[in-house]
């Protein structure tokens, strides 16, 4: 008899960290086609960052129980699916709901974690590799030898992206705070600092003379301009949020909007260059078994690349689950580097 109970934070409207809940009740039972997972590690994103601000494109109404992404062990498996699922570790991506001690979800939406990777470890890389792995070989298609611009090359998504790039054997140039330039430096990318006020120019001094072949900007607002002016013919902008604007007023679905606006009308000019915004739900809604297969694919490649050394799990501190508020207090203040996760 299962005698734990559920535990789970609750984002109960625009507020304050402070102003999470914790709530309690009964572990859920597994429909047909589902398995519930007892949560070893999830995290704080940036998307929770703009929820609880209610930013976020298309976050459910309040209140709802947060987190992007999960790792955790199948602690029961429902009515159609493999029995021996149960007690292996799994990842999962489900945009909210991970704050919590158990969580139910679609089978087929489980990636398995290999052996030898810890859940906290495994846990940095699954939005954020997932993320980067997408940009950098389905939509930019780096290769060998090209050189890149990553905007944020300290962040969740950024220091995934710059690792696997490198791995991939581009040249990379990285935008952080300068206290960050080290461990940058170290990682084989040469780093500028963001905040320089002739960014743009110290970047193409140090790009090749015809441009780069990719730039990931999560920025958005006006900056994307200078990202765009920054391809070589032939070369990709991979726009992948709108960070610019996470402490605005207003609609949550214009600067986004613009962004897309802005995309459409780049690619309709004849200039041998594209852009793109990068959705990680992109196509779940119309060919999910597809979706389903290309996360698992691409999830699989980034633990592969983890198990190789070529990609670190940054671990910035783990808190438990009921102090949540503090997880993303520290989240947002800017100070760390890496993935702040949540332990049951």
């Amino acid at each position: 008899m299962n005698t734990e109970g559920l535990v789970e934070v609750v984002l109960p409207g625009k507020v304050e960290p402070e102003g999470l809940e914790i709530r309690h009740g009964a572990v859920p039972a597994a429909g047909a086609g589902q398995v519930v997972i007892r949560m070893e590690a999830t995290g704080v994103s940036f998307a929770e960052q703009q929820m609880r601000r209610g930013r976020y494109y298309d976050q459910p109404p309040f209140p709802f129980v947060p987190g992007y992404d999960l790792v955790g062990t199948v602690q029961a498996t429902g009515e159609g699916v493999d029995p021996h699922l149960a007690g292996t570790r799994v990842a999962a991506l489900v945009k909210v709901g991970g704050w919590a001690s158990h969580v139910r979800v679609d089978a087929a939406d489980v990636v398995p974690v290999p052996d030898g990777i810890g859940a906290a470890e495994a846990e940095t890389l699954v939005v954020n590799g997932i993320t980067a792995w997408q940009m950098l070989h389905r939509k930019a298609r780096v290769r060998a030898g090209q050189t890149v611009v990553v905007h944020g090359a300290n962040g969740g998504v950024g220091s995934v992206l710059v690792q696997l790039a490198r791995a991939a054997g581009a040249q990379v140039i990285g935008t952080a705070s300068p206290r960050h330039h080290d461990a940058l430096r170290e990682r084989g990318v040469v780093p500028v600092d963001y905040r320089a006020d002739d960014l743009a120019a110290r970047i193409r001094a140090l790009a090749p003379r015809e441009g780069v072949h990719a730039v990931f900007d999560h920025v958005g607002g006006r900056g994307i301009v200078d990202s765009w002016r920054l391809l070589a013919p032939g070369g990709t902008l991979v726009s992948y949020g709108s960070a610019a604007t996470r402490d605005a007023e207003g609609s949550k679905q214009w600067p986004v909007l613009k962004l897309l606006g802005r995309v459409w009308l780049w690619n309709a000019l004849p200039n041998r260059r594209r852009a793109c915004f990068f959705n990680v739900w992109a196509g779940r809604a119309l060919t999910r078994n597809r979706f389903r297969s290309r996360l698992r694919a691409d999830l699989t490649q980034v633990f592969a690349a983890l198990q190789r050394g070529e990609v670190s799990a940054q671990i910035a501190a783990q808190l438990p689950l009921a102090r949540a508020a503090e997880a993303l207090r520290l989240a947002e203040s800017g100070t760390v580097a890496g993935k702040v996760v949540l332990n049951p």
